[in-house]
């Protein structure tokens, strides 16, 4: 699959990279980092990065504002978007050609060509192979290695998930010869605010526990109001609960104009069922779904409370 994806790359010379909606560090890792390949190993070439840009983590990359007129003969690449309603800017249907690189369960397969492998922490480390693997075809930039990197340890936690591998560990340790500040993104990626880190004190102290141990937080727009957050900053914050005793599955619910987008995070039990029947999908155990209402919002915890329960009755 990856040489089929290089002599796409090879026979275009617009090349247009899409992530999912509502960013995090490895969609603009593995975006970013393949743009800046591409820019390093084809200078003749278009690259082009689309999306909406996200407050606290444009330092990653920035966004291109382009014409509906650059995606006539371009190649289309998404990554990190297991479903097409979750890719950012819609325009990626008009492409010539479109390739799905992804490692989420591939439940909508869509695309000419899918190069989707959940064995890979992150879509990150799926670009870093792509790198690494065709030396002879890519030139790795200080940019790209410093965009995968960020993502890799985005999307691992910081190497402490259960998703890192020694192949993970591998591919970052070489990413690391290309002479950027790992310090200068961990610095950028875990720094919060004062508003933040007052909001985490609250998640801290109000937080609510079911019976079965599904841990669950609000965060309503009275809540954004008090603390003076965004959503952004306030779904930032699901691993609060992580490490609390007797906290089997957590969930932060973050409120939005239109929905409420929920987190879901998870130690041992398999989770990405039930997001799934929330509008939403993921890995095992970290996964996001979409409820409209509060009321939809209880189903879903009583529908992790059930899961708790089969879990521990096998």
């Amino acid at each position: 699959m990856q040489k089929q994806i290089i002599n796409e790359i090879q026979n275009f010379d617009t090349i247009i990279i899409h992530r999912h909606a509502n960013p995090d560090p490895d969609a603009l890792g593995s975006q970013g980092g393949l743009q800046h390949l591409l820019k390093t190993s084809f200078p003749e070439k278009k690259i082009y990065v689309v999306g909406e840009e996200v407050e606290g983590l444009t330092f990653l990359n920035r966004m291109d504002k382009i014409s509906e007129e650059m995606y006539h003969d371009a190649l289309v690449i998404v990554c990190d978007t297991a479903n097409t309603k979750r890719i950012s800017d819609s325009r990626y249907q008009k492409g010539k050609k479109l390739i799905k690189i992804d490692h989420h369960p591939n439940r909508e397969p869509y695309g000419d060509l899918i190069w989707v492998d959940t064995e890979f922490s992150s879509a990150s480390e799926m670009i870093a192979e792509l790198a690494l693997h065709n030396q002879d075809v890519f030139n790795i930039s200080k940019d790209a290695a410093r965009l995968l990197f960020a993502g890799i340890i985005g999307d691992t936690g910081r190497f402490l998930y259960n998703n890192t591998t020694q192949q993970t560990m591998k591919y970052t340790g070489e990413l690391l010869a290309y002479d950027f500040s790992p310090q200068d993104i961990y610095n950028e990626l875990y720094k919060a605010s004062r508003q933040v880190a007052r909001l985490q004190g609250s998640v801290l102290l109000n937080h609510e526990v079911t019976n079965q141990g599904v841990a669950y937080f609000k965060v309503t727009d009275e809540v954004m109001k008090e603390f003076d957050v965004n959503q952004v900053e306030a779904a930032n914050l699901v691993s609060t609960l992580s490490n609390i005793e007797g906290n089997k599955v957590w969930v932060f619910f973050i409120q939005y104009p239109e929905e409420i987008r929920v987190r879901i995070r998870s130690k041992q039990i398999v989770i990405n069922e039930v997001a799934y029947q929330f509008n939403g999908g993921g890995h095992p155990l970290a996964s996001g779904a979409t409820v409209q209402n509060w009321e939809e919002a209880s189903k879903l915890i009583e529908a992790l409370n059930k899961l708790i329960e089969e879990n521990e009755s096998k």
